[in-house]
């Protein structure tokens, strides 16, 4: 598959995308163009137009790329330019750049100084602190919302959890990650700890980032995977704290594989 990068040739716009429903909109990519060439127009009050046109076509970008990470379509070790994935999304190389370097920070990406960015390459280690961590922060946690939030509370987080069954049943990894996210998010928000949310979404986003030269997940482990938020609610309904421990223990480290 094509994807923009430096050892592949560009190709030109009308090309489809490797990304889907990802691509920027129409109305986006011109108010991005606008936001970047046009100074007559007078600016409404207390605002910056331009800089939040820009702002959101980033931002859609930045969540574009996120999927491509995800699904496998931006490639361990390969080196992307922002010129050339800017053709791909029909926008300039500026908000690919800034979405990318917000992705360095995030570790996904490193700059190739006048090259454009190298998808980083991960390990199985790597996988593992990340569940180790993402274990010492939640389950704790977990635990302590399975005493106190009453069954009701938790009957409400049942669509986010059949949200991940569907997307697993389709095979759809990109929107399995995003409801997986979702449902983990909703789960945590409950011990309403902004700073918790922050950390804990950050290290889930870097878990799903897939291995350099890793295979395609098996639709039989994504669906299995999807089932274990079921079955974490019905543990913290009943509140049996040693099954939601080992749940969640058990989805963190399978989230690897």
């Amino acid at each position: 598959m094509e994807q923009g990068s430096t050892r592949e040739r560009t190709t030109d716009r009308s090309a489809a995308s490797p990304y889907g429903d990802a691509r920027v909109p129409e109305q986006a990519r011109v108010h991005e163009a606008r936001g970047e060439h046009t100074h007559g127009e007078a600016p409404a009050p207390g605002l910056a137009p331009r800089a939040v046109r820009r702002h959101s076509v980033r931002g859609q970008i930045l969540e574009a790329l996120r999927t491509a990470l995800v699904a496998g379509e931006l490639v361990p070790g390969e080196v992307y330019s922002a010129p050339a994935l800017g053709e791909r999304f029909g926008v300039s190389a500026t908000p690919v750049r800034e979405a990318m370097q917000q992705l360095a920070t995030e570790g996904a990406v490193e700059v190739v100084p006048n090259r454009g960015f190298r998808v980083t390459e991960r390990t199985p280690r790597e996988l593992a602190e990340l569940a180790e961590v993402r274990a010492l922060i939640e389950v704790p946690v977990m635990l302590r919302l399975a005493r106190t939030v009453p069954a009701a509370r938790w009957a409400e987080l049942r669509p986010l959890a059949e949200a991940t069954g569907a997307a697993a049943a389709r095979g759809d990894r990109a929107h399995y990650a995003e409801a997986d996210r979702a449902f983990h998010r909703a789960v945590l928000a409950l011990a309403g700890n902004e700073q918790l949310l922050v950390i804990a979404d950050d290290l889930h986003r870097r878990s799903q980032w897939p291995l350099v030269s890793a295979p395609a997940t098996r639709h039989g482990d994504l669906v299995a995977d999807a089932a274990e938020h079921g079955a974490l609610l019905d543990a913290l309904v009943a509140q049996d704290l040693p099954v939601v421990s080992s749940l969640v223990r058990e989805h963190f480290t399978g989230a690897q594989d």
